[in-house]
């Protein structure tokens, strides 16, 4: 197998048949057993599909009689365990208050995907609720899944939530993983394990059959070694759905962009350096003038700086946003299991978790899900206010004033910083990075590997205004044309 294949290589391999969907599964099966179950034990996976071998004979078959029907045609894909599937796979979101849940349809990510002629291989672990439980969390873990470590450095913290669906593609256990953000959540342990990340324009991809915390703010996006391989899956899981009225702002937007990417997309583009992201860590900041260096040099034109000033102003209104939303659509997605869910409302999941304490919350709480149980309807006005406070000040007085403010055509800025120690007593304790923004905004959001400190990898942030996903992926292809920073993780040969 060639070391770390991308989609096109696969599809190659399989067309001129060096390669089968079944041996592709097998071996990354294998691969699982040796480096995610035993070997550094990266416990990336929450579990595998049971049907995954089978389904590549399917798809194996069908490619000789009909031919493939998407560049995705036979490749192994991981989702995050938030991501409901109607198979025999459960859908739990790391947490064993949901233990044995699978829900009666796929989420339409899931379809898509399967329409695409994808293999969905497993679910993968993930920062359990979505890193939205307690305030001392540690990212990668779920009293499901365990602890999911980062395959630069397993003593270290793949951040999260994630966590498995960026270990799992750094560590070539999948070709291309699903992962979801509200803030943070993909970027993170993308840049975090080396990887590239796409935080699309919320309403790019539905939602609908995703365990929630905020659909203001919630997306799945696609996780990858490269920009194009991200590109791809982007195109295949976007689309019009009604069971999520976002994704009607997208009707008749173009989103295949992978056949435009180009190693000269930024040459007379103006990029702006938010110098406000920067200062947190000075071998981050050496990196990131090196990687400043380079945008020049592909003919970039630099406006530094372009700071966004509200930046962090809207932290409080973004929680109590997140907190009245989490109840509110936490219980809908509940409601829609039917009868057989495990839980049927956020009150249910609070007293499970109490009289288990010690299999889910042996080393932080819940209290995340005790401030939102505590909240009202979403017609409250201090909802109502705190939601357009930080939409204002994340959107048009944020990232829109800047771009407008400098004739930019997108921001830079360091995703974060080098993994963390991993922590069960004081929980994650991470260089904050540059997510909030684009995540409390809505709007598109991507990293690529920008270089190692220390082993450890660092990536580089493209921001934008709302539907302009395809712009910053081209600019990522660029600047990852030209670095190819990207290196695997020497724990995960």
């Amino acid at each position: 197998m060639i070391r770390e294949p991308c989609i096109r290589a696969l599809q190659d391999a399989m067309k001129s048949g060096r390669a089968t969907a079944r041996q592709l599964v097998s071996g990354y099966l294998d691969r699982i057993d040796a480096i995610d179950r035993h070997g550094p034990q990266l416990g990336s996976i929450l579990e595998l599909n049971p049907d995954a071998l089978s389904l590549a004979e399917q798809l194996d078959a069908e490619r000789e009689t009909r031919g493939p029907r998407s560049p995705l045609h036979g490749i192994p894909i991981l989702l995050k365990g938030n991501i409901a599937t109607a198979d025999r796979m459960t859908t739990t979101a790391g947490s064993l208050a949901l233990a044995g849940s699978i829900p009666k349809r796929d989420a339409f990510v899931a379809t898509r995907l399967r329409q695409a002629g994808a293999l969905i291989l497993g679910k993968a672990n993930l920062s359990e609720w979505a890193n939205f439980r307690g305030k001392n969390s540690i990212s990668g873990w779920s009293s499901q899944g365990g602890q999911t470590r980062n395959p630069y450095d397993p003593a270290r913290s793949p951040c999260g939530s994630s966590s498995g669906s960026a270990v799992a593609v750094a560590a070539n256990l999948c070709t291309v993983s699903i992962g979801t953000e509200t803030d943070g959540s993909i970027v993170c342990p993308a840049q975090t394990c080396g990887i590239v990340g796409i935080k699309p324009t919320v309403g790019q991809v539905s939602r609908a059959g995703i365990i929630p915390i905020a659909h203001s703010q919630d997306t799945a996006g696609p996780m990858a070694r490269t920009v194009e391989d991200a590109a791809i899956v982007l195109n295949a899981i976007a689309g019009v759905d009604p069971q999520d009225p976002s994704t009607e702002a997208a009707r008749g937007l173009p989103v295949d962009c992978a056949d435009l990417l180009n190693p000269n997309a930024l040459r007379g583009a103006r990029i702006g350096i938010a110098r406000n992201y920067f200062g947190a860590h000075r071998e981050v900041d050496r990196l990131m003038e090196l990687c400043i260096k380079q945008l020049e040099s592909l003919g970039a034109i630099l406006i530094d700086p372009a700071n966004i000033e509200t930046a962090g102003a809207w932290h409080d209104s973004e929680m109590e946003v997140l907190l009245y939303e989490f109840k509110h659509d936490l219980e809908a997605y509940l409601a829609r299991l039917g009868h057989d869910a495990p839980a049927s409302s956020l009150r249910e999941i609070i007293a499970y978790n109490s009289a288990h304490t010690d299999e889910v919350m042996p080393y932080f709480g819940q209290e995340l899900l005790e401030l939102a149980q505590a909240k009202g309807p979403l017609t409250d006005r201090t909802y109502v206010e705190a939601l357009e406070k930080s939409r204002r000040l994340a959107g048009a007085d944020g990232i829109d004033a800047t771009l407008a403010r400098d004739r930019l055509d997108a921001i830079v800025a360091p995703t974060g910083g080098p993994a963390w120690l991993i922590d069960t007593v004081h929980g994650d304790y991470g260089i904050s990075g540059c997510s909030s923004p684009a995540a409390v905004a809505g709007y598109p959001h991507v990293t690529v590997p920008a270089g190692f400190i220390d082993d450890l990898p660092v990536g580089i942030s493209f921001l934008g205004t709302a539907w302009e996903d395809a712009k910053l992926i081209r600019f990522a292809y660029a600047f990852e044309s030209a670095t190819q920073a990207r290196r695997p993780p020497k724990h995960a040969p």
